[in-house]
């Protein structure tokens, strides 16, 4: 019941956000396609493409946590954690593909430039690129925020989504304004630096994704703490064996205990359950515990 109502207030945060982004995101390309066309800035209609991609990327978000809050069935007992994962490699998919988009024809541009054949943008592509700049990260901090308390990998991958934005707007900024002053080859120049940015963005979120879906372990730092609150726990008096793996967004464990030998059947299981119930209220993102009580030699 706790797990559900867990499912349930994280879909609904994941859901608010979402839809706040896709409003935000939604006003940011028209208007940047708009200054982009009137300002003559190549740069800034790239930049437009990619807040229209962040649109689409984000009803991905919103179907893959959906999906992964499924409960648990007779053909996926392990639960639909790992659709989230899957999720995530899709944006990461969506925004490598704008970034190769936007480098192709940020190239394109640099060619016609060495004929002298650009123009410098106007003053409009400059303002879009700062109120761009203003909004995209402001959402990223927000987003991220949100992400963190609903444990979504997805929405962790949005929330990049927004910087690579800011980004690609602070690489607008400063191509358009080197134009501005005379090197109107700075503009395409801008494009490909936005290029490089979101295909950076996509890596990394397509290495997390990847992690989460071969069973990848935690990290050391998180198994250490593991450790501590095991031996916390009175009467364990060795940790044998500690494994993790992460399953999308989860964590499971398995952890081997020793424990006095001389112990009865109930006082071994009530020390198991004594390490489950300590271990899952630590770590919230631990999903399922497997405790096995081992004879120790200690005294």
């Amino acid at each position: 019941m706790k797990e559900k109502y867990m499912k349930n207030n994280n879909y609904t945060m994941v859901k608010q956000v979402s839809w706040l982004s896709i409003a935000v995101n939604l006003f940011l390309s028209v208007f940047k396609l708009i200054a982009g066309i009137v300002a003559r800035s190549n740069a800034m209609i790239s930049d437009s493409v990619h807040s229209a991609s962040d649109v689409l990327t984000t009803f991905v978000v919103l179907i893959g946590v959906k999906v992964a809050g499924k409960e648990a069935d007779k053909d996926h007992p392990y639960g639909h954690e790992r659709l989230e994962s899957i999720a995530g490699i899709i944006l990461s998919v969506f925004l490598g593909g704008t970034g190769l988009v936007i480098g192709y024809a940020g190239i394109k541009k640099i060619m016609l430039g060495i004929d002298g054949s650009l123009e410098a943008p106007g003053l409009l592509a400059l303002i879009a690129a700062i109120i761009s700049i203003g909004i995209k990260e402001g959402m990223f901090w927000y987003t991220k925020s949100v992400a963190k308390k609903a444990s979504s990998t997805a929405l962790m991958a949005d929330a990049w989504h927004h910087r690579s934005d800011a980004l690609s707007s602070v690489g607008s900024l400063i191509g358009i304004g080197g134009a501005m002053l005379g090197f109107a080859i700075m503009d395409p120049i801008a494009s490909l630096v936005i290029c490089l940015f979101i295909l950076n963005a996509s890596f990394k979120i397509m290495k997390e994704a990847t992690n989460q879906l071969v069973d990848k372990g935690c990290d050391e730092k998180t198994m250490q703490q593991i450790s501590e609150v095991i031996m916390n726990v009175d009467g364990v008096l060795s940790i044998d064996s500690l494994r993790s793996r992460i399953f999308g967004n989860k964590v499971y464990l398995d952890v081997e205990i020793g424990c006095k030998s001389t112990l009865t059947l109930i006082e071994s299981h009530t020390i198991a359950e004594m390490v489950h119930l300590r271990i899952e209220d630590t770590f919230p993102k631990v999903k399922h515990i497997h405790v096995h009580v081992n004879p120790s030699t200690i005294a």
